[in-house]
């Protein structure tokens, strides 16, 4: 490896025959190998053509092998041994005290939130079970008129959210609070909420690869049908939305579990260009409406 092409070569080839499991970010062998060279490199993550004869130093050669072996043989996320990830277009601090962010509502937030949300201009937004702070934080970065909170019931996930918070000098803007759900939020209203909690249920939790166990247990598990804290949110999210506001919540593969608990409630299920699934709305409206059967 002494050049950038000759070290994205090698690392896609190694990546391709390996056992590794691609979902923390990437979803191919070609891209881990771009951001695993191009991180190592100190070259901006959307270089063209151009960085491929760049020479790489002895020292960089070797640290590339050294994330490559630990990628492979410990099926460690990209992310954790990089110490970044892009979410929504924003670089951000990565590492095992949070999930990797990669929730589809990062295009929501990017398309302004719409078709779904009718409201005003939203001026008030929440990020439930916020982890390392990626959504909030993009809520609060490409809607500069809001204020967002983020909360979160882990305290570790939340140094690294504030870590987020001042690497993208939002700390005006935003507040991390340490919170069972809407425990810390008491009397406030906002115009959306969004929300990727835990979500993944017992039998998905056994059988994910590995790479999936290398991230906090509290951020993926909620219970049996991966539901627990799905209910409490719907449960509860109507007290804390303004008459015009929105619910947006991922579930993932739940999400027919999810159907089957409310089969009265008419879930708006959203779809994205980019991939992604098991996200849906419902207006403050929806969830008075049908409160009797998300609250029993």
């Amino acid at each position: 490896m002494q050049t950038v092409q000759d070290a994205l070569a090698f690392c896609e080839a190694q990546l391709e025959a390996s056992q590794v499991c691609f979902g923390h970010g990437c979803d191919n062998p070609w891209d881990e190998a771009v951001q695993l060279v191009l991180t190592v490199a100190g070259l901006p993550i959307e270089s063209g053509n151009d960085v491929l004869p760049v020479a790489l130093s002895s020292e960089q050669v070797d640290r590339i092998g050294q994330l490559l072996k630990r990628r492979i043989q410990e099926r460690l996320p990209l992310p954790y041994l990089t110490g970044r990830a892009w979410f929504a277009g924003l670089e951000l601090r990565c590492d095992e005290r949070a999930i990797v962010p990669r929730s589809p509502i990062g295009e929501l937030i990017c398309n302004d939130f719409q078709p779904w949300y009718e409201g005003p201009s939203p001026l008030r937004v929440l990020d439930l079970c916020c982890g390392g702070g990626a959504i909030g934080l993009a809520a609060a970065h490409y809607h500069p008129q809001c204020q967002v909170d983020l909360v979160d019931l882990d305290p570790r996930a939340l140094e690294l959210a504030r870590e987020n918070q001042a690497l993208l000098g939002l700390q005006a803007r935003t507040g991390c609070l340490q919170s069972d759900l809407f425990a810390a939020v008491a009397g406030r209203r906002y115009d959306i909420i969004l929300s990727n909690p835990p979500y993944v249920d017992a039998r998905d939790l056994a059988e994910m690869p590995a790479e999936y166990h290398h991230e906090p247990e509290l951020s993926l598990g909620s219970g049996e049908d991966g539901l627990d804290l799905t209910r409490r949110i719907l449960a509860e999210a109507a007290d804390y939305l303004e008459p015009h506001g929105l619910l947006v919540v991922e579930v993932g593969n739940s999400w027919e579990a999810l159907e089957a608990a409310y089969p009265r409630v008419p879930f708006t299920w959203l779809e994205f260009e980019y991939g992604g699934h098991g996200v849906f709305a419902l207006s403050a409206a929806e969830l008075q409406q049908y409160r009797e059967w998300l609250v029993g």
